[in-house]
């Protein structure tokens, strides 16, 4: 069977938003895919558990996203068949994704994906949370909030000015809420379907999808050339 690489991604998903808040991590992205510029699939879930302390998100190619989840799930199989009483944290985890997309970058056959990996997990000082990004060419980091996409573009200042260590979960979800609103405005690949997950010592939560309420009647959105000399 010939052997193919992928020099463009297909069938890709939007930006992907995490942060850390009081009690864990909280991580959003919406249920889009596009084709293209077209938005074929509108029920795609891009937000996985991994193992007991983890979640990740995924935007990019959703083929190769899918493929970095089957290379998690032996990960964590072959970590669990161990039985030593230990499981991956977040930390090892994305590691192991650095490694992964810094690998396949190196065959000029990369991962078309840019992922967020956040958990919780007991260390030497009690509950760590931890929250890290890798792209495509294993270009890594950590930080307290995380924007892929779009959104390092346009959520990004609004963390910066308004995330706090000391959050409540639902003071998180309604700066989270924020930040997809605005790329729902701003981003024509972006919908209003939307999923949030958590993540705390408690165990991880993905939520159904829900919708957010919009209003279009800005007069920025009525006639967005007004006052833009050489538009249509």
């Amino acid at each position: 069977m010939p052997y193919y690489i992928i020099r463009n991604p297909y069938v890709t998903g939007n930006s992907v938003i995490a942060m850390k808040y009081k009690d864990g991590v909280i991580m959003a992205c919406d249920t889009g895919a596009s084709y293209g510029s077209t938005l074929r699939y509108k029920s795609v879930e891009r937000i996985k558990e991994v193992g007991k302390h983890s979640l990740i998100g995924g935007s990019g190619e959703f083929s190769d996203f899918q493929e970095i989840l089957r290379y998690l799930d032996e990960l964590t199989l072959n970590d669990h068949m161990w039985d030593d009483g230990n499981s991956l944290g977040p930390k090892e985890i994305h590691a192991y994704l650095t490694r992964v997309m810094y690998n396949r970058r190196n065959k000029f056959d990369p991962l078309w994906n840019s992922l967020v990996l956040g958990g919780v997990k007991k260390g030497p000082k009690g509950d760590e949370k931890y929250l890290g990004m890798v792209n495509m060419i294993g270009t890594h980091f950590e930080e307290n909030h995380i924007a892929t996409g779009f959104g390092n573009h346009m959520a990004i200042p609004i963390l910066r000015g308004e995330w706090r260590e000391d959050m409540t979960f639902e003071e998180a979800v309604k700066l989270i809420e924020k930040c997809l609103l605005v790329l729902l405005y701003r981003d024509r690949s972006s919908i209003n379907k939307f999923q949030i997950a958590k993540i705390t010592t408690e165990g991880s939560t993905i939520y159904p999808p829900y919708a957010l309420k919009t209003n279009w009647g800005f007069a920025a959105f009525e006639n967005p050339s007004k006052g833009a000399v050489g538009t249509w």
